[in-house]
């Protein structure tokens, strides 16, 4: 059986990632494809527990964060992803490991030193796009869905340093596209960026 593909969709608070997730499964699943949908922090244990300090407003240390995304990464990859990978399917998760590069790297870790533990114990993505946006824009569709922010995390100071850790990664499996552009311009610019890479796979 053909190995199946793992696509992520990086970038800051704000993106449209969890958008550009919903528009590539369902155009993806049009066609025929077995895809598999996710996200980090996942729905696990691990997963919950994040999301729930996070509500909080619970302050961890740039390492505990990091540990706790490691935890349910470890899981994530275990229970979900590897699984759907050796069965073909194509696996589109909202965040992975890079998220930790850029984000915990903001928080004052050493990017590369993430990056290079992460890629040691999990599959590295057959494509990570990454929807650029400035972090006052970001914020500003943040504020319009009426979310409260993110205390840690949705800074407009803190958003800027992540978006340039973002934007130095040079990594051969990592594609930018601009997020300022409406959602369905972004969903084409993504679209072709996939086919590239599962018509690679299949020739």
């Amino acid at each position: 059986m053909v190995q199946g593909s793992l696509v992520a969709l990086e970038g800051i608070d704000g993106a449209g990632k969890g958008t550009q997730v919903d528009l590539l499964v369902t155009a993806l699943r049009s066609e025929g494809l077995s895809v598999v949908a996710t996200r980090e922090p996942t729905d696990g244990p691990h997963g919950r527990q994040i999301r729930a300090r996070s509500v909080a407003g619970e302050v961890l240390s740039p390492n505990e964060q990091l540990e706790a995304f490691m935890l349910d990464r470890a899981e994530h990859v275990r229970d979900l992803i590897r699984p759907a990978l050796d069965e073909g399917s194509v696996v589109v998760t909202d965040r992975y490991y890079l998220s930790n590069v850029a984000y915990q790297g903001a928080a004052g870790l050493d990017p590369a030193e993430i990056l290079e533990n992460n890629a040691a114990r999990f599959p590295e993505p057959d494509l990570a796009i990454l929807i650029d946006l400035s972090a006052e824009e970001a914020l500003r569709r943040v504020d319009a869905r009426g979310e409260q922010r993110n205390r840690v995390f949705e800074r407009e100071s803190f958003l800027t340093r992540t978006r340039e850790i973002y934007c130095s990664l040079q990594l051969p499996y990592l594609h930018s596209v601009s997020g300022e552009t409406d959602p369905q311009t972004v969903h084409v610019e993504i679209m072709a960026r996939v086919r590239t890479l599962l018509g690679r796979r299949a020739g």
